[in-house]
């Protein structure tokens, strides 16, 4: 590999030094911050113009944004000398500071590779970063932005329908994946509004158009037997004929059946949650009323 010149970008200095292994295509270089050796980077060159990056700042200089601003470097220096089209970096995900360093040179989280590593006699998970030629700068509004959205946290929007018969039973989805019954609805698409999410999963599902005319409950559910928590916005959807369920078009692979549904008859059809939900609501006509786990919380 040819010799490399040295980077510089005010007080610090990122100063080629020798791979730890000649075979591997790899670029090391030590980090001076006022003449001074602070700890070292390093990017590792794969296929298809790819780097993985790595960096360690010795500890008495750690904290004053060293190690942010020497990733910094060395991306520039990748995409403008060395041609990549990607960077990466591969980090515990224990380590927080890592994390930060990452994120503040521009490399958005990606996902995480669940126990490929060992340290000691642990396994451990690592999370992948990566950063994009065309990605914008993180100093810009843009790539700020892209970077909070691969990194804040993000919660199941799930969007279901109450429509009930002269009655007042309530319909129920008879579903293929699962033994309880649920009311109709799913789950809400990206930048698709939860309103707007019912009407397309009742059409999609049950080949029936409904309009919302309210929201009755927003519904905060705890993780149940292998789902993740989750939100449900708890629409009304009117009062309909008994004959919905005759000229209903069924989507089979997720509806076997659709009935209307006494609440003599939810403790054996239905989720806990939305037994709880279902008789809260039977006797409730007041404003749209939050909810935890089927109960009021507030």
């Amino acid at each position: 590999m040819p010799d490399q010149p040295a980077i510089a970008d005010g007080d610090l200095v990122l100063r080629p030094c020798g791979p730890d292994d000649p075979a591997q295509e790899q670029l090391r270089f030590v980090c001076e911050w006022d003449g001074r050796p602070v700890g070292s980077v390093g990017v590792e060159l794969r296929d298809h113009h790819v780097g993985v990056l790595s960096c360690a700042v010795d500890e008495p200089y750690r904290g004053r944004g060293l190690a942010s601003r020497a990733v910094r470097m060395l991306v520039r220096f990748g995409f403008d000398e060395l041609g990549l089209e990607r960077v990466e970096a591969h980090v515990n995900p224990l380590n927080r500071a890592a994390l930060r360093v990452a994120q503040r040179s521009g490399l958005r989280r990606e996902g995480v590779m669940r126990g490929n590593t060992t340290l000691g006699d642990q396994r451990h998970d690592t999370v992948v970063l990566g950063r994009l030629r065309d990605d914008p700068d993180p100093g810009t509004r843009e790539g700020f932005i892209g970077i909070l959205n691969a990194t804040l946290p993000t919660k199941r929007a799930i969007a279901q329908g109450v429509l009930r018969n002269d009655a007042g039973q309530v319909l129920l989805c008879e579903l293929t994946y699962k033994g309880e019954w649920d009311l109709p609805g799913g789950v809400v698409d990206p930048m698709e509004s939860p309103s707007e999410c019912v009407v397309r999963e009742v059409r999609e599902e049950l080949g029936v158009e409904v309009r919302p005319q309210g929201l009755l409950a927003v519904n905060w559910l705890p993780p149940w037997r292998g789902w993740t928590d989750a939100t449900v916005f708890v629409f009304d959807l009117g009062v309909v004929a008994d004959d919905l369920v005759a000229r209903a078009a069924l989507q089979p692979r997720e509806i076997r059946a659709v009935h209307w549904v006494g609440e003599e008859e939810l403790e054996e059809r239905v989720a806990p949650y939305n037994q709880r939900l279902l008789a809260f609501l039977s006797s409730y006509a007041g404003p749209t009323a939050y909810l935890e786990d089927g109960l009021p919380a507030l």
